[in-house]
């Protein structure tokens, strides 16, 4: 069972004066949705070296924390700048999605994003017996690793059921207008692939 942590300000002051104790702790406790956050963004065979990376970025930047947010909010944001860093290196090109802050709502979604209506052959049982299909699976899961770093990102935080739309804004540092955007392109894409994937039978 993971150890209960001591309230913001005294775990910061214990990890300014080194507290190894302190420290393990806090690791321990955030190691997972810290690696969450790195392989949703730069993959799952780096994301362990984004997280030890982000760590000593925290204890460097620790001295300038001034408690705007929740220590773990910080720490997060941190995770993700390092994530994008790493992710940009790795990649021949990638350039993180420029998105206006705007929300165009659609139809297909009701107001708190799921989807309002099933669309064409989603119907009785159809969508389940079509999402156990290995083949469409595999499908889906290459097309989410095509899509834009915070799109991707966006979309596996949320579809997760970890992270509330806050969480999330306070995470990637982005408002929460732009998070239905990029929650929306994100969604419309996977569905492209379904569709195409249904009437075609290819990826």
């Amino acid at each position: 069972m993971t150890k209960a942590l001591p309230d913001d300000s005294e775990l910061v002051a214990r990890l300014l004066k080194k507290d190894s104790a302190a420290f393990n702790d806090v690791v321990t406790a955030w190691y997972s949705p810290m690696y969450y956050v790195a392989s949703s963004i730069a993959g799952d065979a780096i994301a362990d070296e984004v997280v030890q990376e982000a760590w000593f970025s925290v204890l460097r930047a620790l001295p300038k924390f001034e408690g705007r947010s929740s220590l773990k909010s910080w720490v997060m944001r941190i995770v993700t700048n390092e994530a994008k860093t790493r992710r940009r290196k790795e990649s021949r090109s990638t350039s993180l999605e420029q998105i206006e802050d705007g929300w165009a709502t659609d139809p297909r979604f009701t107001a708190n994003e799921h989807w309002n209506t099933p669309t064409g052959y989603w119907s009785g049982d159809s969508p389940d017996a079509l999402m156990q299909a290995e083949e469409l699976q595999n499908c889906i899961e290459k097309n989410i690793q095509k899509l834009p770093d915070n799109q991707r990102s966006v979309l596996m935080m949320r579809e997760s059921g970890a992270y509330s739309l806050d969480d999330i804004c306070n995470i990637l540092n982005v408002t929460s207008s732009n998070v239905r955007v990029l929650l929306h392109r994100a969604r419309d894409k996977v569905l492209q692939v379904i569709d195409r994937f249904e009437r075609e039978g290819t990826c």
